[in-house]
């Protein structure tokens, strides 16, 4: 009783101050997507326990994450950012000699301990979010950001984490999520237009000799199919996928044809359905009020840590809850985009909703992130926004 005395006034203090409307936000999601993970792995030989056992664990372990890094200031982890990329180094070399294909992926990403596994580009996001952010904040306080050797030694770091992630995991769409990221970063640190054009020139001379000389020819038909109906005229091949998830999002209309009702989804017409087309059972079973209803959370989110970081108080925290939210963003606009078929499949998870442990556990982490820059908000006289 003397021991939950001691600890009842931090517990209260924690939930003053720590964001709980984020958090309910982010569990809420959690929770539609284990429910969503559940229909969509009915049809399976083993059913759905597995899945919601090692998703439920993901949550658990996502929810711890999330306390404790609440509670740890945010420059710490910024103050220690050589031991952050230290550990994303060692993922990355563990990658290369023990890396394997998850499921539904074509990709080298996984690792694998006794039966479970972890994707470490996840995790490692968290890392490159952080030490990208402290990057940021030095080169504005000790030099001129918009200095060609400024622009030079930022675009040198993203390049260096994009071509590391290639080489070792081979997962196009993480390396995506990045660059999207270290774009949406520079952009709200103050970094000119200009340079964005430049950027963009520079990957559009680049784009011919990638393609000429380091993409597969399944590949180029996977970035194209979407836009090209000649690539795979009778949609059996590159353009499966995203068709049945289109027949899928179109047959169940307003309001779905139940849990557990769909006609693709416990057919198991669509592979990947619990992971990285998981949006297309929640279109099918719960109609378009249900695909709202998922996009609507997803923005409240996104909106949330775009809030907090404005009211932050410094560039540091201001940097990390954009770049949080530029995950999300990008995540849910290229996870649906591939669903109704508008965007290539890259193997991108919808955030909390789709089934991966690492996926929803770094989601609760990221947002764990957020929320701490909440718990400590700095002073007034240190706002630049």
């Amino acid at each position: 009783m003397t021991d939950t005395k001691k600890f009842l006034p931090h517990i209260k203090e924690f939930f003053r101050r720590a964001d709980m409307l984020l958090f309910t936000l982010s569990l809420i999601c959690a929770v539609f997507g284990l429910v969503a993970i559940w229909s969509a792995t009915l049809h399976t030989d083993t059913g759905p326990a597995r899945y919601i056992i090692v998703q439920s664990l993901g949550i658990f372990i996502g929810v711890a994450a999330y306390v404790v890094i609440t509670v740890i200031d945010l420059d710490i982890f910024a103050q220690h950012w050589k031991w952050l990329y230290a550990a994303s180094a060692a993922l990355f070399v563990l990658l290369i000699f023990f890396g394997e294909g998850g499921e539904s992926t074509g990709n080298n990403g996984w690792l694998r301990f006794f039966g479970i596994g972890i994707q470490p580009t996840e995790i490692i996001k968290l890392a490159f979010i952080v030490v990208l952010a402290k990057h940021l904040v030095y080169i504005k306080t000790h030099s001129d950001l918009n200095r060609f050797v400024s622009i030079a030694q930022l675009a040198g770091h993203f390049i260096l984490m994009f071509g590391v992630i290639i080489v070792t995991a081979s997962d196009l769409g993480s390396a995506l999520v990045y660059f999207f990221i270290f774009a949406v970063m520079m952009f709200m640190a103050g970094v000119r237009i200009y340079w964005f054009i430049l950027g963009f020139a520079a990957i559009a001379a680049m784009v011919p000799v990638a393609w000429t000389f380091f993409l597969e020819d399944y590949q180029k038909n996977r970035i194209l199919a979407p836009y090209d109906p000649s690539i795979d005229p009778d949609n059996t091949g590159v353009n499966w996928q995203p068709h049945q998830a289109e027949i899928a999002i179109g047959s169940g209309q307003l309001t779905g044809m139940g849990l557990g009702q769909g006609t693709q989804t416990q057919s198991g017409a669509t592979f990947g359905q619990h992971t990285d087309f998981i949006f297309a059972v929640i279109g099918e079973e719960l109609g378009m009020i249900g695909c709202c209803v998922v996009l609507l959370l997803l923005t409240a989110i996104v909106v949330r840590c775009v809030q907090i970081g404005l009211r932050s108080g410094d560039n540091l925290s201001a940097l990390v809850c954009f770049g949080v939210a530029g995950s999300v963003v990008f995540q849910t606009f290229e996870n649906v985009g591939m669903c109704i078929g508008i965007a290539p499949v890259v193997g991108i998870t919808l955030p909390f909703f789709s089934y991966g442990g690492s996926s929803v556990a770094s989601m609760f982490m990221a947002m764990g992130l957020v929320s701490g820059v909440r718990y400590r908000p700095k002073p007034v006289k240190y706002q630049i926004y």
